[in-house]
């Protein structure tokens, strides 16, 4: 890959991230003072310690597929919970390979699931339109009584919506319905990692500590933004979704996309 393509790419990738951090509608953040710059820690179910990590590992699975996948290639890595889910195109089965290999290869890894799939490189358009549905599923979400927004992440790739998370069965089942309901989504993908309610109580509770224990202790931190998090931001962003562009499929007579369960293929921790 030579130096100007891997600089384009870095490119395209650094403006859909932007895209991507301005979807995450309903994830309150804390910017948190750290030696050589911040940490941006998202207010979920996951320990800090673990979000950090989970950050590591997708820059390291990342930067590592833009160097060794061939330039044609646009693969995508979002890991929760050290599981690495693996979106977007590659020109061959090998290349698919390669791209799961490198993902398995990064230390702490406990799972990977490869949505990769072997065809041209998605439009601009195509991109445009994913990051799209995210922002539509995420308002969904946030509108939606008896979860937490806060505890999905949601992945736009083809059309196909990805959620993540640690959440309890209902909670999921309930958050994969929703996003099945969102126009133009065409099929939604259950990438969760199961928990039992008392322990999503406990880890809500845990997470609320954290964020006060910081927010307390780091007084020259940035505040807490309410990127569409609770109270007006939930209902701006609901605004926002209703008056949004109308798709080819009137809402009252889109068919519910199917859902789907991922199959993460374990890795045997280093």
């Amino acid at each position: 890959m030579t130096i100007s393509t891997r600089f384009t790419n870095t490119l395209v990738k650094a403006v859909f991230g932007i895209g991507v951090i301005a979807s995450l509608q309903g994830c309150p953040l804390l910017v948190v003072g750290a030696a050589g710059g911040g940490a941006l820690v998202a207010s979920d179910r996951r320990t800090v310690g673990t979000q950090t990590e989970d950050r590591e590992i997708q820059v390291k699975t990342q930067v590592q597929m833009n160097h060794d996948l061939p330039d044609d290639a646009h693969a995508s890595a979002t890991v929760i919970n050290r599981r690495v889910l693996l979106t977007g195109e590659v020109p061959t089965e090998a290349a698919k390979k390669q791209a799961e290999d490198i993902a398995r290869g990064i230390d702490n890894v406990q799972g990977v699931i490869n949505e990769l799939a072997v065809m041209p490189e998605a439009s601009f358009t195509d991109r445009s339109n994913d990051l799209y549905l995210e922002g539509r599923v995420k308002s969904a979400l946030i509108a939606e009584k008896g979860i937490s927004a806060n505890d999905f992440k949601v992945v736009g790739s083809r059309g196909n919506i990805y959620l993540m998370g640690l959440v309890t069965k209902d909670e999921g089942d309930q958050g994969a319905l929703v996003a099945s309901q969102v126009p133009g989504v065409m099929r939604v993908v259950k990438v969760y990692r199961y928990i039992t309610p008392e322990e999503a109580r406990s880890l809500s509770l845990d997470t609320q500590f954290d964020s006060n224990s910081n927010q307390n202790s780091n007084p020259s931190s940035a505040p807490i933004s309410n990127a569409g998090g609770m109270g007006n931001g939930n209902a701006a962003m609901a605004n926002t979704a209703a008056n949004a562009p109308a798709t080819t499929s009137p809402v009252d007579l889109q068919s519910t996309a199917p859902i789907v369960d991922s199959a993460p293929k374990p890795v045997e921790l280093k």
